[in-house]
C-alpha cells in the first residue's frame, strides 16, 4: 500500500481536499492577472506629437478640437496612410499652405516629436506608455519589459522548486506570497522605467513560486486517482483570472492603482497559508514523522474519519510510504532526461511542444489591441474560449488518445494563425474569430500537455520531466514579446513565427508514444524495454522465425 492509499482511507477527495483545492482559486487567479496585466497597464492609447504652446493640453479634445485647433493640427502634423494625424512625426513649423484645397504634402521636411506626445485618455487615464512615452522609437521597450517579467517567471520556477523541496511547500507558499505582494507594490510606486522592469522581474520570480507551490501542496494532499481533477481545476483558474482582470482594469483605469490592488490581494493568501498543513509526503521524506502524523490526523478529522486518524502512528505512516520510496530513484539528475534513447526523444519532443504552446499562446494573448475593439471585451472573449477548448481536450484524451488530441490542437492553433495572415485588415471580425480559434487550440494543447507529460515519464524522473516542459513554455513566453519588436520592422515575420512553431511541434509529437489506458511507467528501464519490444517484436507462435 502506498501513501495514496493512506489518503484514500482518510477520506480521499474529502472536505479537506475540496476546501484546499478551492483555495487554489486565488493564487491561480492572481497569477493570471499579473501575467496579462500589461494588456492594460501597458495599453497604447491614440496619440500624436505635442505642438508648441498653446497646444499643451491632453485628451480627446486635442485630437478633434474646434476648427482653429484642427487647422493648426493639419498644418503641423502630417497624415498617415489612414488619413489620421501621424503618431510619430510633425513639421518643424506649421505648413499653412496645406489648408488650401488640393494642397500636397509631398517633399515637406518632418521631424520627430521633440516636445513629447499628446495622448487620448478617455479609456485609460494612465499607462506605462503614457507615463514614460513608450511609443515610436521607444515602443520596443514595452515588449522588453514583458520579456523581463517572463524571465522572472522562468527563474522563479527553478528557484522556488529547489527551495520548496528543501524548506517545505507551506513555508515557500507563505514567503513567495509575501514577496509577490511586496514586489508588486514596489512596481506600483517606482518612479522610473528601469526600476519598473527590475521589480517586475522580482515580482515574476515570487509569483511563479506562489502558483507552483500552491498547486504542489494541493496535489500532494490528493490521492493519485483524483489528481487529474486538481490539475484541471488549476488550469481553469488561469481562465478565471483573465476574466476577472478585465473587470478589474475597467474599474481601475490608472495603471499604478491597478498594479497596487492586484498585488495587495496576495496578502489574503498570507492569512490562510498558515492554516494549511504542510505536505505529508514532504514531512515523511524529511523524517518529521511526528508532525506528519499530526497533520494527517487533522486531515482525517476534517474529512470525518477521526477514528482512522486516531490509529495513525509514525510506523504506520512509514509503512504506507514505502511504495513511494521504492519507486523513486535515489538522487535522480537532470541528465537522466537525456541519458537513454527513448527518454531523450520524449524529452526533446515534450519540451518543444511546451515551448511552441507558450510561444504562440502569449503571442496571441499579449497583442489584443490590434483587433480595434474594446480591450476589456476582447480579453473576456479570449479567456472564455478556453472553457470549451479544455472540455474538448478532456473528451479527446478519453476517446481518441493523448497523442492525436495534442497533435490536433497544436495544428488548430498554428493553422489559424497562418490563415489569419491572408485575411484583409478591414475584416477585423474575421481576424478575431480566427485568433480565438487559434488561442483555443493552444489553450487545449496546454491542458493536454499537463496530463500527457506526467504519463510519458517514469516515476523516478516524472517531476523533472514536467519541470523540463514548463521550463520550455517559460522560454517560449519570454521570447514572444521580443517577436513583437521584429514585427514592428518586418510585420509578416510575426504571424509566420507564431504559426509555424505549433505546426512543427505537432509533427514532432508524432514521435511520442500513446499512453491512453496504459499503466504509468515506473522506471527508465521500463520505458527502454517498451521501445525495444515495439522496434523488435517477439516472434509469433508458429512462425518460421
Amino acid at each position: 500500500m502506498g501513501f495514496s492509499d493512506l489518503l484514500d482511507s482518510l477520506g480521499g477527495l474529502g472536505t479537506f481536499q475540496m476546501l484546499q483545492t478551492a483555495l487554489l482559486l486565488l493564487p491561480g487567479c492572481l497569477f493570471s492577472c499579473q501575467n496579462f496585466l500589461q494588456n492594460f497597464s501597458a495599453a497604447e492609447p491614440d496619440h500624436r506629437c505635442r505642438l508648441p504652446s498653446p497646444d499643451n493640453r491632453s485628451g480627446a479634445g486635442d485630437l478633434t478640437g474646434p476648427v482653429g485647433a484642427r487647422d493648426l493640427l493639419r498644418a503641423s502634423v502630417p497624415l498617415d496612410a489612414q488619413g489620421r494625424p501621424d503618431r510619430c512625426l510633425r513639421y518643424p513649423r506649421p505648413q499653412w499652405q496645406l489648408l488650401l484645397p488640393n494642397a500636397s504634402a509631398e517633399g515637406l521636411v518632418t521631424e520627430g516629436c521633440l516636445q513629447g506626445w499628446v495622448y487620448e485618455r478617455t479609456v485609460f487615464l494612465s499607462t506605462i506608455v503614457t507615463e514614460w512615452d513608450l511609443v515610436c522609437a521607444k515602443k520596443p521597450l514595452k515588449s522588453i519589459a514583458q520579456s523581463i517579467y517572463m524571465t522572472g517567471l522562468m527563474v522563479g520556477s527553478v528557484v522556488f522548486g529547489i527551495l520548496s523541496d528543501r524548506f517545505g511547500r507551506k513555508t515557500m507558499l507563505f514567503w513567495s506570497s509575501m514577496q509577490s505582494a511586496a514586489m508588486g507594490v514596489c512596481v506600483a510606486f517606482i518612479p522610473s522605467f528601469v526600476g519598473y522592469c527590475l521589480f517586475r522581474f522580482l515580482s515574476g520570480i515570487a509569483l511563479s513560486g506562489t502558483f507552483l507551490t500552491s498547486i504542489c501542496l494541493a496535489v500532494e494532499w490528493t490521492p493519485t486517482q483524483k489528481r487529474t481533477v486538481v490539475n484541471s481545476f488549476a488550469t481553469y483558474t488561469i481562465t478565471v483570472g483573465q476574466i476577472v482582470l478585465s473587470g478589474w482594469a475597467y474599474l481601475i483605469p490608472d495603471w499604478r492603482w491597478l498594479q497596487f490592488s492586484t498585488s495587495v490581494a496576495f496578502g489574503i493568501i498570507l492569512l490562510y497559508s498558515w492554516w494549511l498543513p504542510e505536505s505529508g509526503c514532504w514531512l515523511v521524506v524529511h523524517h518529521r514523522l511526528a508532525e506528519a502524523v499530526k497533520n494527517l490526523q487533522k486531515v482525517a478529522w476534517i474529512n470525518g474519519r477521526k477514528e482512522q486518524g486516531a490509529k495513525l502512528t509514525p510506523e504506520v505512516v512509514t509503512s504506507h510510504f514505502q511504495e513511494e520510496i521504492a519507486n523513486t530513484k535515489s538522487s535522480p539528475f537532470i541528465s537522466d532526461l537525456f541519458r537513454s534513447p527513448a527518454i531523450r526523444k520524449t524529452t526533446c519532443c515534450v519540451m518543444f511542444a511546451w515551448f511552441s504552446s507558450g510561444f504562440s499562446f502569449y503571442g496571441l494573448a499579449l497583442d489584443l489591441q490590434k483587433f480595434g475593439f474594446s480591450i476589456y471585451w476582447v480579453q473576456i472573449v479570449f479567456a472564455a474560449v478556453d472553457v470549451p477548448s479544455k472540455l474538448l481536450v478532456a473528451f479527446g484524451m478519453v476517446y481518441l488518445g493523448r497523442r492525436i488530441t495534442l497533435i490536433s490542437f497544436l495544428l488548430l492553433g498554428g493553422s489559424m494563425i497562418i490563415i489569419n495572415m491572408f485575411v484583409p485588415s478591414d475584416l477585423a471580425v474575421v481576424q478575431m474569430i480566427l485568433a480565438l480559434l487559434g488561442k483555443g487550440g493552444l489553450s487545449g494543447s496546454f491542458a493536454c500537455l499537463y496530463q500527457y507529460t506526467l504519463e510519458l515519464f517514469p516515476t523516478e524522473i516524472r517531476q523533472m520531466g514536467l519541470s523540463s516542459g514548463v521550463f520550455g513554455a517559460r522560454v517560449g513566453s519570454l521570447l514572444a514579446p521580443l517577436v513583437f519588436i521584429i514585427g514592428n520592422y518586418v510585420p509578416i515575420l510575426q504571424p509566420v513565427m507564431f504559426g509555424l512553431a505549433p505546426v512543427l511541434a505537432a509533427l514532432s509529437s508524432c514521435f511520442l508514444r500513446e499512453t491512453r489506458n496504459l499503466p504509468l511507467p515506473e522506471t527508465i528501464r521500463e520505458i527502454e524495454e517498451r521501445l525495444v519490444s515495439l522496434t523488435y517484436p517477439s516472434p509469433q507462435k508458429g512462425s518460421m522465425a
